[in-house]
């Protein structure tokens, strides 16, 4: 069964894009720990992070960290946080998330509530930037 990411990826669902080339997608999080919070996934769907072969991962966190310097400009802080944790979908994912301190990128706090119209504007100014 395809994961809820490669369903985004297939336009069966739709998402807030910021970004895409032929083998990447970063879209906005939907219930994100920052305004800016991104998701960047692998177009083939791999559960885990390193089962990734070591060419493609180079490149995934290559156009990560273009999304991020995009991310950066819109909504300026300190870092941009990067995480993988993997448990809560089985496709490999990044998250980069603005911070200004360690507790930004917790995800034992709680999500924000962002309306689409909102998540629209801000998938527009990262894409722009």
């Amino acid at each position: 069964m395809s994961s809820i990411f490669t369903k985004i990826i297939n336009g069966d669902i739709p998402c807030f894009k910021v970004a895409e080339n032929d083998d990447f997608l970063a879209f906005l999080d939907i219930t994100p720990l920052r305004k800016g919070h991104v998701l960047v996934v692998p177009k083939i769907e791999t559960d885990y992070i390193f089962d990734i072969n070591d060419s493609e991962l180079g490149d995934m966190f290559i156009f990560s960290k273009m999304v991020a310097l995009k991310i950066k400009k819109v909504f300026p802080c300190k870092r941009i946080g990067v995480t993988v944790i993997g448990l809560e979908v089985p496709h490999a994912h990044i998250h980069l998330i603005p911070m200004n301190s360690i507790s930004d990128i917790n995800f034992m706090q709680e999500k924000l509530t962002i309306s689409n119209d909102e998540l629209s504007q801000i998938a527009e100014q990262i894409r722009n930037a």
